[in-house]
Protein backbone atom coordinates (compact mmCIF):
# COMPACT_ATOMS: atom_id res chain seq x y z
CA UNK A 1 0.00 0.00 0.00
CA UNK A 2 1.64 3.80 -0.50
CA UNK A 3 2.41 5.62 2.16
CA UNK A 4 0.61 7.75 4.10
CA UNK A 5 1.23 11.35 4.87
CA UNK A 6 2.14 10.70 8.29
CA UNK A 7 4.60 8.26 6.97
CA UNK A 8 6.46 10.30 4.71
CA UNK A 9 9.42 11.47 6.06
CA UNK A 10 9.53 15.58 6.55
CA UNK A 11 12.02 18.27 6.51
CA UNK A 12 12.07 17.92 10.12
CA UNK A 13 13.37 14.63 9.88
CA UNK A 14 15.91 15.25 7.64
CA UNK A 15 17.06 18.25 9.75
CA UNK A 16 16.90 15.41 12.74
CA UNK A 17 19.47 13.29 10.29
CA UNK A 18 21.69 15.49 9.30
CA UNK A 19 22.35 17.48 12.59
CA UNK A 20 21.15 20.32 11.18
CA UNK A 21 18.32 23.27 11.28
CA UNK A 22 15.62 22.86 8.93
CA UNK A 23 16.53 26.37 7.51
CA UNK A 24 20.02 25.05 6.46
CA UNK A 25 18.08 22.13 4.51
CA UNK A 26 15.65 24.57 3.04
CA UNK A 27 18.72 26.36 1.73
CA UNK A 28 20.87 23.18 0.14
CA UNK A 29 17.26 22.63 -1.83
CA UNK A 30 16.48 25.46 -2.92
CA UNK A 31 19.85 27.84 -2.88
CA UNK A 32 22.31 25.18 -3.07
CA UNK A 33 24.60 27.57 -4.27
CA UNK A 34 25.09 29.30 -0.35
CA UNK A 35 25.90 26.33 1.13
CA UNK A 36 29.51 24.71 1.79
CA UNK A 37 29.88 21.75 -0.17
CA UNK A 38 31.26 19.74 3.16
CA UNK A 39 27.34 20.37 4.75
CA UNK A 40 25.03 20.70 1.58
CA UNK A 41 26.91 16.49 0.88
CA UNK A 42 25.60 15.81 4.56
CA UNK A 43 21.89 17.40 3.94
CA UNK A 44 22.05 15.39 0.58
CA UNK A 45 22.90 12.27 2.32
CA UNK A 46 20.17 12.53 4.72
CA UNK A 47 17.95 13.45 1.94
CA UNK A 48 18.70 10.45 -0.20
CA UNK A 49 18.91 7.98 2.74
CA UNK A 50 15.44 9.10 3.88
CA UNK A 51 13.80 9.15 0.81
CA UNK A 52 12.42 12.62 1.49
CA UNK A 53 11.01 14.28 -1.65
CA UNK A 54 10.31 18.30 -1.25
CA UNK A 55 6.50 19.16 -1.40
CA UNK A 56 6.36 21.03 -4.99
CA UNK A 57 3.37 22.78 -4.01
CA UNK A 58 4.09 24.57 -0.09
CA UNK A 59 7.68 25.10 -1.75
CA UNK A 60 6.13 27.23 -4.04
CA UNK A 61 3.91 29.03 -2.18
CA UNK A 62 6.36 29.39 0.21
CA UNK A 63 9.21 30.93 -2.17
CA UNK A 64 6.13 32.32 -4.51
CA UNK A 65 8.15 30.52 -7.00
CA UNK A 66 7.85 26.93 -8.87
CA UNK A 67 11.62 26.45 -9.15
CA UNK A 68 11.17 25.65 -13.15
CA UNK A 69 12.14 27.32 -15.96
CA UNK A 70 10.06 26.48 -19.51
CA UNK A 71 12.57 26.55 -22.97
CA UNK A 72 10.72 26.03 -25.95
CA UNK A 73 12.89 24.50 -29.34
CA UNK A 74 11.82 24.31 -32.40
CA UNK A 75 12.63 20.05 -32.48
CA UNK A 76 14.41 18.13 -30.34
CA UNK A 77 15.28 16.06 -33.48
CA UNK A 78 18.44 17.44 -34.29
CA UNK A 79 21.70 17.15 -32.29
CA UNK A 80 22.44 20.81 -31.96
CA UNK A 81 19.11 21.35 -30.02
CA UNK A 82 19.92 18.00 -27.90
CA UNK A 83 23.16 19.65 -26.89
CA UNK A 84 21.68 23.06 -25.97
CA UNK A 85 18.87 21.05 -23.56
CA UNK A 86 21.88 19.16 -22.05
CA UNK A 87 23.96 22.14 -21.47
CA UNK A 88 20.77 24.09 -20.29
CA UNK A 89 19.61 21.65 -17.67
CA UNK A 90 22.69 21.49 -16.38
CA UNK A 91 23.31 24.82 -15.53
CA UNK A 92 20.02 25.25 -14.22
CA UNK A 93 19.99 21.96 -11.96
CA UNK A 94 23.74 23.23 -9.99
CA UNK A 95 21.03 25.89 -8.88
CA UNK A 96 18.46 23.95 -7.94
CA UNK A 97 16.06 24.52 -10.74
CA UNK A 98 13.99 22.27 -12.65
CA UNK A 99 14.26 22.40 -16.36
CA UNK A 100 10.47 22.17 -18.49
CA UNK A 101 10.70 21.28 -22.15
CA UNK A 102 8.50 21.77 -24.96
CA UNK A 103 8.66 22.09 -28.76
CA UNK A 104 6.84 24.33 -31.18
CA UNK A 105 7.90 22.31 -34.56
CA UNK A 106 8.72 25.86 -35.81
CA UNK A 107 5.28 27.41 -35.82
CA UNK A 108 5.02 30.46 -33.97
CA UNK A 109 1.03 29.74 -33.45
CA UNK A 110 2.46 26.70 -31.70
CA UNK A 111 5.34 28.20 -29.62
CA UNK A 112 2.56 30.72 -28.77
CA UNK A 113 0.32 28.16 -27.27
CA UNK A 114 3.28 26.00 -25.44
CA UNK A 115 4.80 29.22 -24.09
CA UNK A 116 1.25 29.68 -22.41
CA UNK A 117 1.30 26.48 -21.62
CA UNK A 118 4.29 26.47 -19.55
CA UNK A 119 3.14 29.80 -17.78
CA UNK A 120 -0.24 27.85 -16.64
CA UNK A 121 2.33 25.33 -14.79
CA UNK A 122 3.84 28.46 -13.22
CA UNK A 123 7.44 28.28 -14.32
CA UNK A 124 9.86 31.20 -13.40
CA UNK A 125 11.16 32.26 -16.65
CA UNK A 126 11.60 31.31 -20.46
CA UNK A 127 13.86 30.65 -22.66
CA UNK A 128 12.68 30.62 -25.84
CA UNK A 129 15.06 30.30 -29.66
CA UNK A 130 15.67 33.19 -31.54
CA UNK A 131 13.80 36.16 -31.95
CA UNK A 132 11.00 36.05 -33.98
CA UNK A 133 7.95 35.61 -31.44
CA UNK A 134 4.42 36.65 -32.44
CA UNK A 135 4.24 40.00 -30.76
CA UNK A 136 0.99 38.86 -28.57
CA UNK A 137 3.28 36.83 -26.61
CA UNK A 138 5.70 39.17 -26.28
CA UNK A 139 2.96 40.84 -24.35
CA UNK A 140 1.59 38.48 -22.79
CA UNK A 141 5.34 37.87 -21.28
CA UNK A 142 5.54 41.29 -20.67
CA UNK A 143 2.12 42.00 -19.14
CA UNK A 144 3.42 38.47 -16.30
CA UNK A 145 7.02 40.12 -15.48
CA UNK A 146 8.18 36.76 -16.72
CA UNK A 147 11.90 36.67 -17.45
CA UNK A 148 13.14 35.75 -20.77
CA UNK A 149 15.91 35.29 -22.43
CA UNK A 150 16.50 34.65 -26.52
CA UNK A 151 19.16 32.17 -27.55
CA UNK A 152 20.87 31.80 -31.15
CA UNK A 153 19.97 35.26 -32.35
CA UNK A 154 22.41 38.55 -31.88
CA UNK A 155 21.74 41.37 -32.81
CA UNK A 156 18.81 41.58 -30.92
CA UNK A 157 15.67 44.14 -30.16
CA UNK A 158 17.02 46.61 -27.29
CA UNK A 159 14.11 45.69 -25.29
CA UNK A 160 15.34 42.02 -25.13
CA UNK A 161 17.95 39.55 -22.85
CA UNK A 162 19.41 37.78 -25.60
CA UNK A 163 22.63 35.25 -26.09
CA UNK A 164 23.60 34.44 -29.64
CA UNK A 165 25.82 35.36 -32.66
CA UNK A 166 25.14 37.09 -35.50
CA UNK A 167 23.71 34.21 -38.42
CA UNK A 168 23.99 36.94 -41.00
CA UNK A 169 27.98 37.43 -40.39
CA UNK A 170 28.89 34.38 -40.09
CA UNK A 171 27.32 33.37 -43.46
CA UNK A 172 29.14 36.18 -44.73
CA UNK A 173 32.50 34.55 -43.52
CA UNK A 174 31.77 31.47 -45.55
CA UNK A 175 31.09 32.90 -49.07
CA UNK A 176 34.18 35.51 -48.59
CA UNK A 177 36.47 32.46 -47.60
CA UNK A 178 34.63 30.62 -51.46
CA UNK A 179 35.28 33.40 -52.78
CA UNK A 180 38.90 33.72 -52.08
CA UNK A 181 39.10 29.64 -53.20
CA UNK A 182 38.13 31.06 -56.76
CA UNK A 183 34.42 30.24 -56.52
CA UNK A 184 32.08 32.04 -58.53
CA UNK A 185 29.24 29.98 -58.95
CA UNK A 186 27.81 29.92 -55.52
CA UNK A 187 24.54 28.37 -54.28
CA UNK A 188 22.54 27.80 -50.72
CA UNK A 189 20.68 25.13 -49.85
CA UNK A 190 19.31 26.85 -46.96
CA UNK A 191 16.45 25.97 -43.73
CA UNK A 192 13.30 26.94 -44.42
CA UNK A 193 13.52 30.77 -44.00
CA UNK A 194 9.38 31.36 -42.86
CA UNK A 195 8.63 31.85 -38.75
CA UNK A 196 12.59 31.34 -38.40
CA UNK A 197 14.82 34.61 -38.00
CA UNK A 198 17.84 32.34 -37.63
CA UNK A 199 18.04 30.56 -41.24
CA UNK A 200 16.46 33.69 -42.42
CA UNK A 201 19.47 35.90 -41.39
CA UNK A 202 21.64 32.95 -42.79
CA UNK A 203 20.40 33.67 -46.12
CA UNK A 204 20.71 37.15 -45.95
CA UNK A 205 24.54 36.62 -45.14
CA UNK A 206 25.21 34.64 -47.92
CA UNK A 207 23.10 37.29 -50.20
CA UNK A 208 24.63 40.38 -48.99
CA UNK A 209 28.69 38.74 -49.27
CA UNK A 210 27.59 37.89 -52.99
CA UNK A 211 26.19 41.25 -53.55
CA UNK A 212 29.53 43.32 -52.36
CA UNK A 213 31.31 40.79 -54.32
CA UNK A 214 29.21 41.88 -57.30
CA UNK A 215 27.52 38.49 -57.66
CA UNK A 216 23.65 37.36 -56.73
CA UNK A 217 22.02 34.48 -55.49
CA UNK A 218 19.12 34.04 -58.06
CA UNK A 219 15.89 31.88 -57.45
CA UNK A 220 18.08 28.87 -59.51
CA UNK A 221 20.40 28.77 -56.65
CA UNK A 222 18.89 28.85 -53.32
CA UNK A 223 16.88 26.44 -52.39
CA UNK A 224 15.10 25.56 -48.87
CA UNK A 225 14.20 22.43 -47.30
CA UNK A 226 13.29 20.89 -44.06
CA UNK A 227 16.37 20.31 -41.61
CA UNK A 228 16.67 16.30 -42.71
CA UNK A 229 18.63 13.97 -44.97
CA UNK A 230 15.98 13.12 -47.16
CA UNK A 231 15.26 16.82 -47.76
CA UNK A 232 18.36 17.77 -48.30
CA UNK A 233 19.86 15.25 -50.74
CA UNK A 234 16.84 16.37 -53.29
CA UNK A 235 17.65 20.10 -52.36
CA UNK A 236 21.14 19.32 -53.67
CA UNK A 237 19.54 17.78 -56.78
CA UNK A 238 17.69 20.73 -57.44
CA UNK A 239 20.77 22.71 -57.44
CA UNK A 240 23.01 20.78 -59.45
CA UNK A 241 20.30 21.63 -62.26
CA UNK A 242 21.03 24.92 -62.13
CA UNK A 243 22.93 26.47 -65.66
CA UNK A 244 26.16 26.59 -64.91
CA UNK A 245 26.15 24.39 -62.35
CA UNK A 246 26.95 25.68 -58.43
CA UNK A 247 31.11 25.10 -57.83
CA UNK A 248 30.21 25.33 -53.95
CA UNK A 249 27.13 25.12 -52.11
CA UNK A 250 26.54 26.39 -48.54
CA UNK A 251 23.86 25.01 -46.40
CA UNK A 252 21.94 26.35 -43.80
CA UNK A 253 23.46 23.55 -41.45
CA UNK A 254 25.28 20.26 -41.08
CA UNK A 255 22.03 18.13 -41.06
CA UNK A 256 21.44 19.62 -44.65
CA UNK A 257 25.52 19.92 -45.58
CA UNK A 258 25.38 16.23 -44.75
CA UNK A 259 22.44 14.98 -46.92
CA UNK A 260 24.34 16.96 -49.72
CA UNK A 261 27.72 15.00 -49.11
CA UNK A 262 25.52 11.67 -49.09
CA UNK A 263 23.75 12.65 -52.32
CA UNK A 264 26.56 14.09 -54.44
CA UNK A 265 28.59 10.27 -53.76
CA UNK A 266 25.43 8.80 -55.00
CA UNK A 267 25.62 11.06 -58.01
CA UNK A 268 29.69 10.40 -58.47
CA UNK A 269 29.93 14.33 -57.58
CA UNK A 270 33.01 14.31 -56.25
CA UNK A 271 33.71 16.80 -53.10
CA UNK A 272 35.93 18.66 -53.00
CA UNK A 273 37.21 18.01 -56.44
CA UNK A 274 34.47 19.15 -58.37
CA UNK A 275 32.18 20.37 -55.70
CA UNK A 276 32.79 22.07 -52.54
CA UNK A 277 30.06 21.63 -49.38
CA UNK A 278 29.72 23.49 -46.06
CA UNK A 279 27.72 23.15 -43.41
CA UNK A 280 27.09 25.65 -40.17
CA UNK A 281 27.00 23.98 -36.31
CA UNK A 282 29.83 21.82 -36.24
CA UNK A 283 27.92 18.95 -34.95
CA UNK A 284 30.02 15.94 -33.56
CA UNK A 285 29.64 14.00 -36.87
CA UNK A 286 30.82 16.87 -39.10
CA UNK A 287 34.77 15.60 -38.39
CA UNK A 288 34.21 11.98 -38.99
CA UNK A 289 32.55 12.40 -42.47
CA UNK A 290 34.02 11.40 -45.60
CA UNK A 291 35.65 13.54 -46.24
CA UNK A 292 35.61 16.10 -43.02
CA UNK A 293 32.72 18.36 -43.20
CA UNK A 294 33.95 22.39 -44.08
CA UNK A 295 31.65 23.98 -41.20
CA UNK A 296 30.85 27.26 -38.74
CA UNK A 297 31.71 26.06 -34.96
CA UNK A 298 28.84 26.95 -32.94
CA UNK A 299 29.73 27.00 -29.22
CA UNK A 300 27.05 25.50 -28.14
CA UNK A 301 27.40 24.90 -24.39
CA UNK A 302 29.03 27.82 -23.61
CA UNK A 303 26.00 29.77 -25.44
CA UNK A 304 23.42 27.91 -23.39
CA UNK A 305 25.17 28.00 -20.09
CA UNK A 306 25.35 31.72 -20.24
CA UNK A 307 21.68 31.64 -21.34
CA UNK A 308 21.06 29.43 -18.04
CA UNK A 309 23.13 32.37 -16.14
CA UNK A 310 21.54 35.42 -17.42
CA UNK A 311 18.09 33.27 -16.29
CA UNK A 312 19.48 32.56 -12.45
CA UNK A 313 20.68 36.29 -12.68
CA UNK A 314 17.32 37.74 -13.37
CA UNK A 315 15.48 35.41 -11.08
CA UNK A 316 17.98 36.52 -8.43
CA UNK A 317 17.08 40.33 -9.16
CA UNK A 318 20.87 41.02 -10.84
CA UNK A 319 21.16 43.46 -13.67
CA UNK A 320 22.47 41.30 -16.74
CA UNK A 321 23.70 42.46 -20.19
CA UNK A 322 20.60 42.99 -22.90
CA UNK A 323 22.63 40.94 -25.09
CA UNK A 324 25.38 39.13 -25.43
CA UNK A 325 27.35 37.89 -28.58
CA UNK A 326 29.10 34.84 -29.01
CA UNK A 327 31.85 34.62 -31.49
CA UNK A 328 31.69 31.55 -33.87
CA UNK A 329 34.42 30.65 -36.37
CA UNK A 330 34.59 28.74 -39.64
CA UNK A 331 36.07 25.60 -39.59
CA UNK A 332 38.11 24.28 -42.54
CA UNK A 333 38.31 20.74 -43.21
CA UNK A 334 38.46 18.81 -46.96
CA UNK A 335 34.57 19.54 -48.25
CA UNK A 336 36.23 22.48 -49.44
CA UNK A 337 38.94 23.25 -52.40
CA UNK A 338 39.24 25.70 -55.13
CA UNK A 339 36.58 25.43 -58.31
CA UNK A 340 38.04 22.79 -61.00
CA UNK A 341 39.44 25.73 -63.70
CA UNK A 342 41.05 27.55 -60.61
CA UNK A 343 42.94 24.36 -59.52
CA UNK A 344 43.64 23.60 -63.45
CA UNK A 345 44.88 27.88 -63.81
CA UNK A 346 47.10 27.40 -60.92
CA UNK A 347 48.81 24.23 -61.85
CA UNK A 348 49.35 25.74 -65.26
CA UNK A 349 51.39 28.55 -63.21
Amino acid sequence: MPATDDELPTIEDVARAAGVSTATVSRVLNRPGEVRDALRQKVLSAVAELGYVPNAGARAMKLRRSGTVGAIFPTVDNAIFAKAIDALQRRLAESGLQLLLATSGYDPATETRQALNLLTCGVDALVLCGVGQREELLQQLRQRGVPVVHVMSWPAPPDRIAVGFDNARAMSQVVRYLLDLGHRHIAMLAGQTRDNDRAAARVAGVREALRAAGLSLPASRLVERPYELGAARDGLRVLLQAAPAPTAVVCGNDVLATGALLEAARLGVAVPQQLSIVGFDDLELAGHLQPGLTTVRVPAEEMWRLAADRVLDTLRGVEVPRATEIEVALVVRGSTAPPPRARRSRARR
